[in-house]
């Protein structure tokens, strides 16, 4: 009797935790963009969903550098000569029907630096603490990680 009371209060514990673990699973959230040539943390991104679409923002500079671009003089399209911050550079993403936790069906990011967008798939890895954001020109691709910001 005392065994099964354990067993089953074990068990709810699981689960919680699964559950918990599982509601982190998701590019929402706000996110510290790693530059994948330094290491460094350069902006936090603001990824939203409406209506099953991910969109987002980039909402913050972690950079102290003064040369900085400040507005993205090489985008092509609505987005050209707007200020960095508040600016959305992720557009379209959906779940991806393929895999349970890949978002990006149809989905770009823009890369403010240099003005390129770029097709995207995002996943969450480590419980949803690590968001692999790979970004696609036909078959060649980079990847960055990015870290969820504390909350």
């Amino acid at each position: 009797m005392m065994k099964t009371r354990i067993l089953k209060t074990l068990l709810g514990v699981a689960c919680l935790a699964a559950g918990s673990s599982y509601a982190q699973m998701t590019p929402v959230g706000i996110w510290h963009n790693i530059d994948d040539k330094t290491g460094e943390a350069k902006a936090e991104i603001q990824v939203l969903e409406k209506d099953g679409v991910l969109s987002g923002r980039v909402v913050k500079t972690l950079r102290n550098d003064p040369n900085a671009k400040k507005t993205c003089e090489d985008c092509k399209d609505d987005r050209k000569g707007k200020d960095i911050i508040g600016l959305e550079i992720i557009r379209g993403v959906r779940a991806d029907p393929s895999s349970a936790y890949l978002w990006g069906s149809g989905g770009t990011i823009l890369d403010p630096e240099n003005g390129k967008e770029y097709t995207v798939k995002m996943m969450p890895k480590e419980g949803g603490q690590k968001l692999q954001v790979r970004g696609y020109i036909g078959p060649f691709y980079r990847t960055q990680i990015w870290l969820r910001a504390q909350q």
